[in-house]
């Protein structure tokens, strides 16, 4: 086999079935691993033919990736999350680049960057929180093998392997209402408290109070997410909450307990 798709997924029956569809085409199997979802996520995802659902609870996202890459069997792993899409475009350059090594062309890369473009509020938001994403992207391709995953909650993949970046993009839907927002932004910032304190870092005053302003202040004003208009302003704002929300809930558990 030449690709394995994986699929992070818990509650996403909204999403889940675009997720597996922008893939079926360069995919030789699919993975959704799923993290005890309440809703219909598994049963939709196990409508297609290509895809195997495991079901394991999340106890860092390094280590559920890990873990997918270890059901997997495919030369090359892909990992997407079951609010994105692949574009049209990056299918068939991740097409190519598998079709290539597949024939025993070493192009000398084993890791791809992808660009990420976020959508809020029925909006591509282009600045702000988001821009790093859009403009560098994350490895999410790569060989079987060549790095693993870091970082309980903001992971990344580690490698030594030569690395480029693709031209297509990952089209992202993430929490598009308000309560949606609220869910995920108190989930990770209770599982980024949690990676603080085992680190040993301790909340300050400063960091419980002029941190999050700050980073409004930079995310807003000086990397443009006011050019997004309100939903710029409403995820920059949401940013700064979850940085709050981390801060005090690292306090409490370090002061308080």
């Amino acid at each position: 086999m030449k690709l394995s798709v994986v699929i992070l997924a818990k509650n996403a029956e909204a999403t889940i079935k675009k997720c597996i569809q922008s893939v079926t085409g360069v995919a030789d199997t699919i993975v959704v691993v799923d993290d005890e979802s309440s809703d219909q996520t598994v049963s939709i995802a196990k409508l297609d033919k290509k895809v195997t659902v495991i079901e394991h609870k999340l106890v860092d996202f390094a280590a559920q990736r890990n873990f997918a890459d270890e059901q997997t069997k495919a030369d090359w792993i892909l990992h997407l999350d079951a609010d994105e899409t692949l574009s049209e475009e990056l299918a068939q350059e991740i097409a190519n680049i598998v079709s290539m090594a597949e024939g025993g062309t070493d192009t000398g890369y084993l890791a791809y960057y992808i660009r990420r473009r976020d959508f809020f509020w029925g909006r591509e938001l282009r600045h702000g929180e988001t821009a790093t994403a859009r403009s560098k992207g994350f490895i999410r391709l790569y060989k079987r093998g060549s790095g693993s995953w870091k970082g309980a909650v903001h992971e990344h993949f580690e490698t030594n392997a030569q690395t480029r970046q693709l031209g297509g993009l990952i089209n992202h839907h993430p929490h598009q209402t308000v309560a949606e927002f609220l869910t995920e932004v108190n989930r990770y910032s209770t599982w980024r408290a949690r990676e603080l304190q085992k680190s040993g870092a301790r909340a300050t005053f400063i960091s419980l109070t002029v941190l999050p302003v700050a980073k409004f202040v930079y995310t807003y004003f000086f990397k443009g997410g006011f050019l997004d208009g309100p939903p710029g302003f409403a995820y920059s704002f949401m940013m700064s909450f979850h940085s709050f929300l981390v801060r005090a809930k690292l306090y409490q558990y370090t002061e308080l307990s």
